[in-house]
Formats: C-alpha cells, sequence, structure tokens
C-alpha cells in the first residue's frame, strides 16, 4: 500500500533529488543576493541623507 502511496519502488527518483538539490542552492544564492542588495541599499540611503544634510547645512539663512 505505502508503495502504491508513493509511486515508485525503488526509492527517491534521482532526477527528482538532483532537481531539489539545485533548487535549494537556487534559493540559498538569491537569499545572499538579496542580502547584499539590502546592505547596498541601506549604505546608498545613508549616503543620499548625509549629503541632503550638507546640503542644507550650506544653504545663507534667509532675511527676516
Amino acid at each position: 500500500m505505502a508503495k502504491a502511496l508513493l509511486g515508485h519502488v525503488g526509492g527517491p527518483d534521482p532526477r527528482m533529488v538532483s532537481e531539489m538539490r539545485r533548487l535549494q542552492q537556487r534559493i540559498r544564492d538569491l537569499e545572499a543576493e538579496l542580502i547584499r542588495l539590502q546592505a547596498q541599499n541601506d549604505a546608498l540611503a545613508a549616503q543620499t541623507r548625509d549629503e541632503a544634510r550638507g546640503r542644507l547645512q550650506e544653504r545663507e539663512p534667509a532675511l527676516t
């Protein structure tokens, strides 16, 4: 009965195991890329904030 439910007799299909490993590696690669891009984005956002602060400090005071 269990063999019928699994759909095969000889254990896991090597193609399926290979595809599963490939997909797991792809997920790890994408997660690493996401972390790298988030760090790069954070650095760019901080740089933009610093530049904006610098421009505000360089302005001359308004006449009142």
